[in-house]
């Protein structure tokens, strides 16, 4: 897979940075002409990210366009980045261009019903979250609700204290 960097990456200013992990299922492989709309958005949304302030890396995916397929559910789709705070991701999720593709999102995938699709959590600046690791967390702000280790927007956690 490859990796893409922000220009936060080299303006680390804090000890944590905000990792994020969505998922949605589609209702329609890729290359279907119902998801034209949702492929024809990933690169301005992606664009959109690496500009957008506190923007630090994603997971480009194998094609580059910041979706990994499932590998046991090839219409299970996942998104990977991180941020430099819940405040960064906030502003470019629901105050800039990217608010008008979200709201498009039933077009195109499956509803959640009550799942969590997104996760949030703490890691050191300079690492890099894994795809298995955002899962981890998904699965456990689904079993456990929000907590320090795995949270919400609209339950987030502070960033743990700088280590000395």
């Amino acid at each position: 897979m490859t990796l893409e960097y922000g220009a936060g990456l080299l303006d680390d200013m804090t000890d944590f940075h905000l990792a994020q992990i969505n998922t949605a299922r589609l209702r329609a492989p890729l290359e279907d002409p119902s998801m034209a709309g949702f492929v024809a958005g990933l690169e301005l949304m992606n664009q959109l990210a690496d500009r957008s302030a506190g923007f630090v890396w994603r997971l480009a995916g194998e094609n580059g366009d910041g979706t990994i397929a499932a590998p046991t559910d090839p219409l299970r789709i996942y998104t990977l980045s991180v941020w430099e705070s819940p405040e960064h991701l906030r502003a470019y999720a629901y105050q800039s261009d990217h608010l008008d593709y979200l709201r498009r999102r039933r077009e195109w995938f499956h509803p959640n019903g009550h799942q969590a699709a997104l996760v949030l959590w703490w890691l050191p600046a300079g690492q890099r979250p894994t795809l298995r690791q955002g899962i981890s967390r998904l699965g456990r702000l689904r079993a456990e609700g929000p907590t320090a280790d795995a949270f919400t927007l609209r339950d987030p956690f502070p960033a743990p204290a700088p280590v000395a």
